[in-house]
């Protein structure tokens, strides 16, 4: 029987943690005790394992009687625990945004960058859930051909900013639907209504006009592929669909390459699901809680002979921050490091 570890779970209760704790069941992860967390506001529970727990606000002294927390919360419960808990000896997997360009901190896609993690650095950041599609379909043909230049637009889902965002989505599709228009709700998580709507928008934007996610695409790319002389230019947009982002990005590479060698490649990339066929391509709907990445459209750009189109799927909620987690911690069980 494979060694039980005893499990934390910092923001148990919210999205990201609520299909953490289901991976972990349907992948049957070793959890031996399992304590769960939240912002202790206010009273909640979680189920797990068939029981029911109740959630507690999170403290150094209760984390660390882990083995491993799992950080599905906010940048500042990170701040606060991660680092101290790492130093005593705990394995912390983060999926906030707080310390993905910490240079001491790796940030790590297992099918990517796995060897980055090392028994001595025990806090391990997981990826922007954008950036996730591209890193894993293009990281292939980036090591073979060495990819130059990367042009990126973004389809954002709703989900990628919370349940909130979520709700906004589905009460202005009920009041459109019904009255033709937009509502003015009192509590608005967009700069826009979202229903039958799109923006060019995702986060504040810097004296530079570039938002906080397109900045965020950029460096974690960068610094995932150790590559940080690829010129990257990103524009990100939220669309009204609930879940799974997607990708269109234009990929310009250093050596040359034929159509039949890229579709060679993408077909043999670890974690993902390429479609060959023009007419067979992933959609966000299709790929809603299914693992990896999906990739299609592939086609030869008019723009330059050693640039190439294509078009990405995944599910923001799975591989681009729980299941991303779930497989960090599965190859810290595999690698005996935990």
């Amino acid at each position: 029987m494979p060694k039980k570890i005893n499990v934390a779970v910092a923001g148990a209760s919210g999205m990201v943690g609520g299909e953490l704790l289901d991976l972990l069941e349907k992948r049957r992860f070793p959890v031996g005790e399992f304590l769960p967390f939240n912002s202790g506001r206010k009273a909640g529970a979680v189920t797990f394992g068939k029981k029911k727990h109740l959630c507690r606000k999170p403290s150094f002294a209760a984390l660390k009687k882990a083995d491993l927390v799992f950080f599905a919360s906010t940048d500042d419960v990170s701040e606060r625990f991660a680092k101290k808990l790492a130093a005593a000896g705990v394995w912390c997997i983060d999926d906030s945004s707080r310390f993905r360009l910490d240079k001491t901190v790796p940030l790590v896609i297992p099918e990517v960058n796995a060897a980055a993690i090392e028994p001595g650095r025990r806090l391990i950041a997981g990826p922007n859930c954008t950036l996730t599609g591209a890193a894993v379909a293009l990281h292939d043909i980036h090591k073979k051909f060495r990819i130059e230049e990367l042009r990126i637009a973004t389809y954002q889902a709703v989900s990628g900013a919370g349940k909130s965002a979520m709700r906004q989505l589905e009460a202005e599709l009920k009041y459109y639907l019904k009255r033709g228009g937009a509502p003015e709700l009192k509590y608005r998580k967009f700069p826009h209504p979202i229903a039958f709507n799109l923006f060019p928008q995702v986060g504040g934007f810097d004296r530079n006009g570039v938002s906080v996610e397109e900045n965020k695409v950029e460096a974690e790319l960068k610094k995932i592929w150790a590559s940080p002389r690829i010129k990257i230019s990103v524009t990100a947009v939220r669309v009204p669909v609930l879940r799974g982002h997607s990708l269109s990005i234009w990929a310009k590479t250093r050596r040359r390459w034929t159509p039949a060698a890229l579709r060679s490649t993408l077909a043999k990339t670890p974690g993902l699901e390429f479609f060959s066929d023009p007419y067979k391509y992933p959609t966000p709907l299709a790929a809603v809680k299914t693992s990896g990445v999906k990739a299609g459209r592939l086609r030869v750009s008019g723009t330059s002979p050693r640039e190439f189109q294509l078009w990405i799927v995944s599910d923001n909620l799975y591989k681009g921050a729980a299941l991303n987690s779930v497989e960090i911690a599965e190859y810290l069980v595999k690698n005996e490091l935990l």
